[in-house]
């Protein structure tokens, strides 16, 4: 089945010649502007550079450095025979306490998830240390493989005090884990939080699709509940060309 082909004009593109910001940074920024709005769907075809260049009177040369900078991106993608192709858009998450799931699931991502492990195995000193239990005491571990649009996102491993939830295979697979700790009556209160980066490892890269030593964003979360007792403690790597963190950063009075 052939792919849409966007419509440039119904796009609304166009460049400002007057403005200092140079016009292929103009033109990618509007290109990306559409694929986070939905105005450019995965899967759509971008059409014929010439056309585009001679419709917004700009070189070749202009469009395709526009066009590559979204390549650079992991937001299109060009294929031999076909043209450039529209991937799915960069998933920006807000830094605050909420599931993933529930994140791609309000931005219409589509979420899955396949269970890697799921078992109870003697907590490390750091597991335990983060969820104040003692060194080799039995922890549940719960290690998944998130998706949005059947394409891996991030590999999520959680520790959780023993006895908290039901934590089945199936329930884990359907569903978030902050949901279910909700369905199951635990009020979620505060978290402490580090974000990271680092190169990935053969095994994560070969989970995530990405190159071995490809860039990975790392974060590690320990949350409380309402009464201030820590109920999971999770170490989490996403693929940097598919997602990132968004801070809001306000002036002290």
């Amino acid at each position: 089945m052939s792919k849409p082909t966007a419509d440039s004009a119904a796009l609304g593109l166009g460049v400002d010649r007057t403005s200092p910001v140079p016009l292929y940074y103009q033109l990618a920024q509007q290109l990306e502007a559409a694929i986070e709005q939905g105005r450019l769907t995965p899967g759509s075809l971008l059409g014929n550079e010439l056309e585009l260049a001679a419709r917004l009177g700009l070189s070749r040369p202009t469009v395709r450095q526009a066009i590559q900078s979204l390549v650079d991106k992991g937001l299109m993608v060009r294929r031999r025979g076909v043209g450039t192709q529209v991937v799915h858009s960069r998933i920006k998450r807000p830094l605050e306490l909420s599931s993933l799931y529930d994140d791609l699931e309000a931005a219409g991502q589509h979420p899955a998830t396949r269970v890697l492990r799921n078992t109870v195995e003697a907590a490390t000193a750091e597991v335990a240390a983060a969820l104040g239990v003692e060194e080799g005491s039995d922890v549940h571990l719960v290690e998944r493989l998130r998706y949005a649009h059947d394409e891996p996102m991030a590999l999520l491993r959680n520790h959780l005090p023993p006895d908290l939830l039901d934590l089945t295979t199936e329930r884990l697979e359907s569903t978030g884990l902050y949901r279910m700790m909700r369905l199951s009556g635990i009020t979620l209160h505060s978290a402490r939080q580090s974000v990271g980066a680092r190169a990935a490892t053969a095994e994560e890269a070969k989970r995530l699709t990405e190159d071995e030593g490809a860039p990975l964003l790392t974060m590690e979360r320990t949350t409380f509940d309402d009464g201030g007792r820590a109920v999971e403690f999770g170490s989490h790597v996403y693929r940097a060309s598919r997602y990132a963190f968004e801070f809001q950063l306000l002036v002290r009075p």
